[in-house]
């Protein structure tokens, strides 16, 4: 705890005040000190502190001005004897000067390169990841995204809420592993999402495109990194690659429909909280063929005023210090309300999960995590309804 503090009160220390520092101290040695010139070398230092420190060519200048000018005072000192260790300390500090100064011009531009590249970046992550709609229909929307990557904003989970003429459909899941490839799955299953979204009247059919989109991703990309089978027996991807998916079918009259392949329940928040009774899931995608596998859709009623909670893995597998993990369901309980009738905000509902889980782990992830809470249009009940479950279709 104390080298933690520690950390956190050096953080906020000004750095390109070091220097001065710096400076300071070794003029006092070199004026107090019976050998003080033994001290001088240690001057030229300070140009490298300021280099160190980020600070602009302007401040390297300035850095070995003034130490070039406590050794034009030690040199007029007599309590120096001689002017040879001054001089050749002098020299170092101009030789310093110049070494820093180079430093500090490739830094700047190689800065400059990184905030642009930063810019398209976040561009094209956004692109991807696009913003989600405020509502859709008879329903607000609202999410939030972690990205187990520092800096990044997009990783291997992925979400989308649309307007379309078969009624509000949200989308949301996981693709296997992290970095690259992983995006790459996301960009595929997003682009047929969107697509399949406006033109498949059914589910199951908009899950049956997001599966062929996948596997044309993954012949290509093993066609791309393995160009030695392109003409042999081809390598199949499907075998090693899936993602998690679900989608939801929403009405502005409440009718829910739920197709889940290897995902995590959805939550219902209101009066009957709790995660949303859907049956068994399919397998993630990838690991079964959808065109020759019965695709069960379970279907329900949300209630006026109450909502939904999709989300990924990552929430609930989200663990602390102690390995504990996330109590998911606390959490809800705590950031929606238990009271029937108090108005659900999805926004304070998604930022008050993020928040909490971010808690929970201390700030560090180490998945990635995805949620979205979609609330009907309306007042909620002051009477808990007795039957807000979802009923799923007869398997097969």
């Amino acid at each position: 705890m104390i080298l933690k503090r520690a950390v956190q009160v050096l953080r906020r220390v000004p750095w390109v005040l070091l220097p001065a520092v710096w400076v300071a101290v070794t003029g006092t040695l070199t004026w107090q000190l019976s050998e003080g010139a033994d001290v001088l070398p240690a001057l030229a230092v300070t140009p490298a502190l300021t280099c160190a420190a980020g600070a602009r060519r302007r401040w390297v200048v300035g850095s070995g001005v003034v130490a070039l000018a406590v050794l034009a005072a030690d040199l007029a000192d007599d309590s120096i004897d001689g002017a040879g260790p001054v001089l050749g300390a002098a020299a170092t500090v101009l030789a310093v000067v110049a070494a820093a100064l180079c430093t500090a011009g490739r830094r700047t531009v190689l800065t400059a390169e990184l905030d642009r590249t930063k810019e398209i970046a976040t561009a094209a992550q956004q692109v991807l990841l696009r913003p989600l709609p405020r509502r859709a229909g008879g329903w607000t929307v609202a999410g939030e995204y972690v990205s187990a990557s520092r800096g990044a904003r997009v990783g291997g989970d992925f979400y989308e809420v649309l307007a379309t003429p078969y009624g509000v459909r949200a989308v949301i899941g996981d693709a296997r592993g992290h970095g690259l490839p992983a995006i790459g799955m996301v960009a595929a299953l997003l682009g047929s999402f969107r697509e399949a979204a406006h033109q498949e009247a059914e589910p199951a059919d908009v899950l049956r495109r997001l599966d062929g989109a996948l596997r044309r991703h993954l012949r290509e990309r093993t066609q791309d990194e393995h160009p030695a089978t392109a003409g042999a027996a081809p390598h199949d991807p499907v075998a090693e690659e899936f993602a998690t998916v679900q989608i939801v079918q929403l009405a502005d009259d409440g009718a829910v429909q739920v197709v889940t392949c290897g995902h995590p329940q959805p939550y219902l928040l209101g009066a009957a909280a709790g995660p949303l009774p859907i049956g068994e899931p399919l397998p993630p995608l990838g690991l079964f063929d959808p065109s020759r596998t019965p695709v069960p859709a379970a279907a329900g009623q949300v209630a006026p005023g109450e909502g939904l909670v999709l989300y990924t893995d990552g929430m609930q597998d989200a663990r602390d210090a102690d390995g504990t993990f996330f109590p998911l369901a606390e959490a809800l309980t705590a950031v929606a309300g238990d009271r029937a009738e108090a108005p659900l905000c999805g926004r304070a509902v998604a930022a008050g999960l993020r928040d909490a889980v971010l808690r929970h782990a201390d700030g560090r992830p180490t998945d990635d995590m995805a949620l979205l809470v979609l609330v009907r249009d309306g007042v909620r009940a002051a009477v808990p309804p007795r039957a807000v479950a979802l009923s799923g279709v007869p398997r097969h």
